[in-house]
């Protein structure tokens, strides 16, 4: 098979100036960084730590689904948020331990710098956790932007974070494209403006359902994306 660079990045008839892309489960496999913080919380409350195959499918959807999935109690239990803020510390202490790119999404991202198609991350995580994992893989002066969970006044499935991305690169929502592996994602971008891809290499749960997530594609590994905007062929 054979790659042949084109000049111009389009989708569905329009162009693309702007990659947008979710963090967790879609630019980068967080997931061992946080099943490790989410046993090692187990243990420290006297549970058994779990399989990373059960916890990984709850990592798009935060600590709150973490615990939840760990505990089994709801936010209203009165050890729930002991437990989270235990989580959160001991994820920070080793945010970038097993944490990287997903395979290809690196030469992803080369290929878009190369042919002067920015990228940015809009995330629900909180900025605190954010930046430095961002800064620990080396993509801060990278990304085009960094929009956090609490960037703005709401976050994913509103469409604010995506569109005050694109104000801040200055790229309309029209010609931006946006990446995720949870529906809210979808909605998000689709609400904002933007094409939408869902990533099924994401963390996905049995009962997901991308294919009804009103996404424009799916793309199955992050090299896909390139093929979907026109940017290689493959012959």
């Amino acid at each position: 098979m054979t790659q042949t660079l084109l000049h111009k990045a389009s989708f569905a008839g329009r162009p693309i100036h702007l990659v947008l892309f979710d963090l967790d489960g879609t630019l980068a496999d967080t997931a061992p960084d946080l099943a490790y913080a989410l046993n090692q919380t187990l243990v420290k409350h006297g549970r058994n730590s779990l399989p990373f195959e059960h916890i990984r499918p709850h990592v798009s959807h935060g600590g709150i689904a973490l615990i939840r999935a760990g505990f089994g109690i709801e936010p209203d239990h009165p050890d729930f948020q002991e437990y989270r803020q235990d989580l959160l510390a001991i994820y920070l202490q080793n945010i970038v331990r097993e944490t990287a790119l997903f395979p290809g999404m690196a030469e992803v991202l080369e290929q878009l710098e190369q042919l002067g198609i920015g990228w940015g991350i809009v995330t629900n995580k909180p900025a605190w956790l954010t930046d430095p994992l961002v800064a620990g893989m080396g993509l801060s002066q990278r990304a085009a932007c960094i929009i956090s969970g609490d960037t703005t006044p709401n976050s994913k499935p509103h469409p604010g974070p995506i569109l005050y991305a694109c104000e801040q690169t200055g790229v309309t929502p029209t010609a931006c494209i946006y990446v995720g592996d949870a529906e809210r994602d979808i909605v998000a971008g689709r609400e904002a403006g933007t094409a939408t891809l869902a990533a099924l290499f994401g963390y996905l749960g049995e009962k997901d359902r991308p294919e009804s997530w009103g996404a424009d594609d799916l793309i199955a590994k992050p090299e896909d994306l390139l093929k979907k905007i026109g940017l290689v062929n493959s012959n």
